[in-house]
């Protein structure tokens, strides 16, 4: 029987690192929506499209092609063929993808292409209202939560792998910045489905919080119930 789980929550909630090791356990799709908003993201900053120009933006997300392609280990992402898995988590791209998000027919054209790809079967999907808007059906649905400075480590650690030099407290400020960008957008704005299991995942790593998760779907979860 398929099976559809969603894990929304803000950046830095550990959602994708969750989704991807949850569809490993599950042997699942592992769908990362937040990476179609950041792939059309590369193409506006190449294309050198204003963030204030929502019309050339929402124009640009009807010529564009993206593709998300099973990998062993994550996913590769692709724009009109080219291959830009790397460059869409540059910090560039992570300043301006909410700007691109907020554009009514680009979020009308992700959907599209996101309910589609989750047509196929079983699938684990990671975004910002994939439980409130995409699959607003789904088995399970996660809300993960973490403070802004717990956020903001975890993203530093990532970009210093990466060989990016971060101040921490820009970077927290940043990401305050684009939560209220998420939440308040008028088009399906970042918020937790009212049926959804809140886990706040500050002091967990991302295998318990896959455990947890795990023993949602197999106990069968609560409406309204917070774990942390």
């Amino acid at each position: 029987m398929a099976v559809v789980i969603t894990l929304d929550g803000p950046a830095g909630a550990g959602k994708s690192t969750v989704s991807r090791a949850l569809a490993r356990r599950l042997s699942c799709l592992y769908l990362d929506t937040g990476a179609m908003y950041r792939a059309l993201t590369v193409k506006a900053l190449d294309r050198g499209i204003s963030m204030d120009d929502p019309r050339a933006i929402g124009e640009l997300a009807a010529r564009t092609e993206i593709r998300l392609v099973p990998d062993p280990d994550a996913m590769r992402v692709t724009v009109d063929g080219e291959d830009v898995t790397e460059r869409i988590r540059n910090p560039e791209v992570s300043r301006n993808v909410s700007y691109v998000a907020r554009v009514p027919e680009v979020r009308a054209e992700m959907v599209r292409v996101q309910r589609k790809l989750g047509e196929g079967g079983s699938v684990v999907a990671e975004g910002r209202d994939m439980g409130t808007v995409v699959f607003p059906h789904a088995d399970l649905k996660v809300y993960l939560e973490a403070s802004p400075h717990e956020r903001a480590r975890r993203r530093a650690s990532d970009l210093a792998l990466a060989g990016h030099a971060v101040d921490l407290e820009a970077l927290e400020a940043e990401i305050r910045q684009r939560d209220h960008l998420d939440a308040t957008r008028d088009v399906a704005p970042m918020a937790a489905a009212a049926d959804a299991i809140r886990l706040v995942t500050d002091d967990l790593s991302a295998d318990q919080v896959v455990d947890r998760i795990l023993d949602l779907l197999q106990g069968g979860a609560l409406a309204g119930r917070t774990a942390g």
